[in-house]
């Protein structure tokens, strides 16, 4: 059975059946099946939260609009995802590709300030894979990669390298494990192109990706390891601990805060920065990596207000990479308070 054979039961041609006569409360059912994997779909195809709840709101205009042409209840699954990826194909059209700092330019001297934040629009975006409900594990058997390893900073960044129908491809058949006959049928094209771009976007990511992945990295230490890290870590930063800060760090580790253009690399040029001690944290997690929510005092509230969502990546047991995103709008989509008491 292939990724796009799903079978169905009669509920679902009785689901099938109301929701064509306008039952939009059948029409939910039917969708709520799929609502997780099409978001982190969408995600991937844009990179950017925001624009993924748009593609995916659309996605579901556009389902309920075609319900009279649907062919029937077994295709539910791939025809969502014709309908998903092409919503993204159209508004990837529309915008410019989105970056993590890293990408962007050369890394910044010890001493060198942020810099004026370019628009919000050009940086990739964290993903709340666990708030949305993201399962853990493989979407089919043909698939090559996990579905939260398929949300992780690298591989979103990895894809932003791909021509829009090339990361289309590689998506629906390396992440979900469509046929290449069903994404010819998706991207209303051949077997033999869908073929020729999927081994030139696998060439792409692969050179870009790191020899392992965070999931690996996450399951060879265990779930107790990794709090044990991000709380020793986070402590050392509430403490301002510059030395301990400097020892949990990877020795080339870098340090990014979209939407400022500006990165740092090396670990005492980042450990620096921990010299005063002003924020608070809480763990999460996001793109199925650590993290940590950073709260920065401010006096005139008298308390501890939202500042960046920071992701971390291990490298064996330091931190490689900390990207902190400077957009505290998003920390209520992740389940996180606005502000901290004192």
């Amino acid at each position: 059975m292939t990724a796009g054979s799903t079978g169905s039961t009669p509920s679902d041609k009785e689901l099938l059946a109301a929701a064509s006569s306008g039952d939009e409360d059948a029409f939910r059912r039917i969708v709520d099946a799929y609502r997780a994997e099409l978001h982190a779909h969408c995600y991937r195809m844009l990179g950017s939260l925001h624009d993924a709840e748009d593609a995916f709101q659309e996605t579901l205009v556009r389902a309920w609009r075609g319900l009279p042409r649907f062919g029937g209840p077994g295709l539910v699954r791939p025809w969502l995802y014709r309908i998903a990826t092409n919503v993204c194909l159209d508004a990837l059209a529309r915008r410019p590709e989105r970056r993590l700092p890293i990408d962007h330019g050369r890394p910044a001297g010890p001493g060198d300030a942020p810099g004026e934040p370019l628009a919000e629009s050009v940086w990739l975006e964290p993903y709340p894979d666990e708030a949305m409900g993201l399962v853990d594990g493989y979407a089919a058997p043909e698939a090559r990669y996990e579905q939260r390893e398929a949300v992780e900073l690298a591989f979103i960044a990895a894809l932003q390298h791909l021509s829009a129908t090339q990361r289309a491809v590689l998506i629906l058949r390396d992440v979900l494990g469509f046929s290449a006959r069903e994404t010819a049928e998706s991207l209303a094209t051949t077997v033999a192109s869908v073929n020729s771009a999927l081994q030139r976007a696998r060439k792409t990511v692969d050179e870009r990706m790191p020899e392992q992945s965070q999931q690996a990295t996450l399951r060879a230490l265990g779930d107790e390891r990794v709090r044990e890290i991000v709380e020793k870590y986070i402590d050392a930063w509430e403490r301002g601990d510059v030395a301990a800060i400097a020892a949990m760090l990877a020795q080339d580790a870098t340090f990014a805060m979209p939407p400022y253009p500006t990165w740092w690399r090396g670990r005492d040029v980042i450990a620096a920065f921990g010299a005063e001690p002003v924020h608070r944290y809480l763990p999460t997690h996001a793109n199925g990596q650590a993290a940590n929510a950073a709260y920065r005092w401010d006096p005139n509230k008298a308390g501890y207000v939202a500042e960046a969502l920071e992701v971390l990546t291990l490298e064996g047991t330091r931190v490689k990479q900390m990207t902190a995103f400077m957009t505290p709008e998003i920390f209520r989509r992740f389940g996180l308070p606005d502000k901290l008491p004192r």
